[in-house]
């Protein structure tokens, strides 16, 4: 087994906290929503065996702490963490591989269009760009619902109010270091949900982004998002094992599907 690697690095605001494993071609994990770097922990041990393996808990969460009280995050602001995070274990600044699961495929998408000479390939696993759904003004209303039900009920309801976008059964449950849970409800669902990414700049790294989804997710609410911005980008969204976070519940076959996709970057495009 390859031998762990752990660090931080100060950035504005926070101090990171980040886990490297193996030798080879730098691949860049990012983690969403309420976990850390211990949610990719199964799939950065098979990936090792090929990669030099990166993941880390994103600022706010577990042992990435704050400056000064919690506030609420904004995709770029995390996207220029990643960038910072790579120019600290990569000084040549070669391009480098990255998978993002929820929150953190938006994240990796920021990092493209903002960093586009540093990625080679961003996999972008079910992103909450709900933004761009036709139904976006209802989504809208929903993640103010489950951030009001927070504060009004605590983490257990809201997390329960939160199923509706696995269809209806509980989110799953992930390993992390911390329960980070209030710090995602009060100060991440929100903007995040909010977020839209630039279209315009997008396209302009298209044949790097692949957008990705879960075999098991293809019929919940949080699946949509991929699938729209796929079309955008002129893709089919590719499917990987298990559900939204197959990553961390089906890491051999993950992975596999993972290499799969790193050796063929270009998705197919519609004709």
């Amino acid at each position: 087994m390859d031998a762990l690697e752990t660090g931080t690095l100060a950035v504005p605001g926070a101090t990171l906290h980040y886990e490297v494993r193996g030798a080879g071609p730098l691949l860049l994990l990012i983690a969403g929503g309420a976990s850390d770097a211990a949610v990719f922990e199964p799939l950065a041990t098979v990936l090792a065996a090929r990669h030099r393996v990166v993941s880390y808990d994103p600022r706010g969460n577990s042992r990435s702490r704050l400056y000064g009280p919690p506030v609420d995050q904004r995709v770029g602001v995390h996207a220029d963490d990643a960038h910072r995070l790579l120019d600290h274990l990569s000084a040549d600044g070669e391009p480098v591989r990255v998978f993002g699961g929820c929150a953190g495929g938006l994240v990796a998408l920021e990092l493209a269009i903002r960093h586009p000479g540093r990625v080679r390939t961003v996999v972008a696993h079910e992103p909450p760009v709900m933004e761009l759904l036709p139904d976006a003004e209802a989504h809208r209303a929903f993640y103010d619902d489950v951030h009001a039900v927070f504060h009004r009920e605590g983490v257990a309801t809201a997390l329960d109010r939160l199923s509706a976008v696995f269809g209806g059964r509980p989110a799953p449950a992930l390993p992390e270091a911390y329960d980070n849970n209030p710090f995602f409800l009060a100060h991440v669902v929100r903007p995040f949900t909010r977020h839209v990414p630039d279209l315009a700049a997008l396209r302009t790294v298209a044949e790097r982004i692949v957008m990705a989804g879960g075999e098991d997710s293809r019929t919940y609410t949080v699946h949509r998002p991929a699938v729209a911005l796929a079309e955008r980008l002129g893709h089919r969204p590719v499917l990987f094992p298990g559900g939204h976070a197959g990553y961390a519940k089906n890491p051999v076959a993950f992975a596999g599907r993972l290499a799969e996709v790193f050796a063929a970057p270009v998705p197919a495009r519609e004709r």
